[in-house]
Formats: C-alpha cells, sequence, structure tokens
C-alpha cells in the first residue's frame, strides 16, 4: 500500500448579496473608483447584512454548498477547522458553530487565528489528520466578516476587505496523477476521476 495524501475533493463558497460598490464606498471616506481601482483594483466587495449573522452564517452556509455538490452526508464530516479573524465569539469556537450549522453531528471542530495565512495552516493541519489516518473527512473553511472590524476611515485598508466563506473537503488518497492541460491541473486518483 502505498503513502496516505490529503487530497481536496471538494470546493463550496458563500459570498453575502449585498455589494459594496467604489462608488458607495466613495461617499463614506476620501476615495474614488480610480483611486481604489489604480491601487488596489478592487470594483466590489460583498457584505454581510442583518441581524445576529456572522462567520458563522457564511461558514455553514459554504460548507453546504461544498458538502452538496461533492455528494457528502455532513454525517461523514470528521473534522471541521474554520480559519477566521473574526469568529462570533471566543467560546464556543465559530468551528463548532460552523459544524452544528451544517449538520456535522459527528465532527469535532476548532478554530485557528492566523489572519491572512490562517486558512493555509488550517488546510496544513486537516492534511495532517487526514495522512496520519485519524480522519477520513475533514472540512477546512476559511470565512471572515471583514466589515465588522474595517475601518471605514482608512481609505488605505477599507476598499480591500470584504465577507465571505469558502470550504474545501480533503480525503485520504493513495495514488496521485497530475496532468497540465491548457488553463487548469487536474488531479486524478486510481478510485475516483474528476471532471
Amino acid at each position: 500500500m502505498g503513502k496516505i495524501t490529503a487530497a481536496i475533493t471538494g470546493v463550496g463558497l458563500y459570498l453575502p448579496d449585498y455589494i459594496l460598490t467604489n462608488e458607495e464606498l466613495s461617499t463614506m471616506v476620501d476615495t474614488s473608483d480610480e483611486w481604489i481601482m489604480s491601487h488596489i483594483g478592487v470594483k466590489t466587495r460583498h457584505i454581510l447584512k442583518g441581524e445576529g449573522v456572522g462567520t458563522s452564517y457564511m461558514g455553514a452556509r459554504a460548507v453546504i454548498n461544498l458538502l452538496d455538490k461533492a455528494g457528502v452526508d455532513p454525517m461523514e464530516v470528521d473534522l471541521v477547522i474554520c480559519a477566521t479573524v473574526t469568529p462570533d465569539m471566543f467560546f464556543p469556537s465559530t468551528g463548532n458553530l460552523i459544524a452544528d450549522q451544517a449538520g456535522c453531528k459527528n465532527a469535532f471542530a476548532y478554530d485557528v487565528s492566523a489572519a491572512c495565512s490562517g486558512f493555509l495552516f488550517a488546510l496544513t493541519t486537516g492534511a495532517k489528520f487526514i495522512e496520519s489516518g485519524s480522519c477520513k473527512k475533514v472540512v477546512v473553511v476559511g470565512a471572515d466578516k471583514m466589515s465588522t472590524i474595517v475601518d471605514y476611515t482608512d481609505r488605505s485598508t477599507c476598499p480591500i476587505f470584504g465577507d465571505g466563506a469558502a470550504a474545501v473537503l480533503l480525503e485520504p488518497i493513495r495514488r496521485v496523477t497530475v496532468c497540465w492541460t491548457k488553463s487548469c491541473v487536474r488531479t486524478a486518483r486510481a478510485s475516483c476521476s474528476f471532471t
């Protein structure tokens, strides 16, 4: 038998409906579409509106989207790791809230807080749980409600950030073949092929 390796076998996302445009942002802070586009190149950002909704709301929807697309029962998920710097609260963890809302009742869950590199740390940690054989299905979520911590009077940072969530499913594989195509890398494994 070959070495167990973790592979991303599914991807999901959630973006809030409300879109904050550069034009609207320019009414809040001394900036313009031209300045934002020339300095950072961002036209719009999604903002989560509504009472009582936070990072876990977006993260759970990204996980539900992921599991639906991957055809995975939430009860099969062993672990949920949430990378965030905007947790709903410190206790319970946002990962726990996401797992509960997404129906991952058999999973243990926790948060990783490392700002921009948090998702990479969470992904690496999730892969180690797969490679050790202790988990078969790990969901890694990157979710932030940056609008709650952004200073909308600071034109050098407020145009950069928005709200949203993405999730990936990690599963074990025994053999990996990487094939280069015109515009993407596709991974095929012995037990399953990707389209």
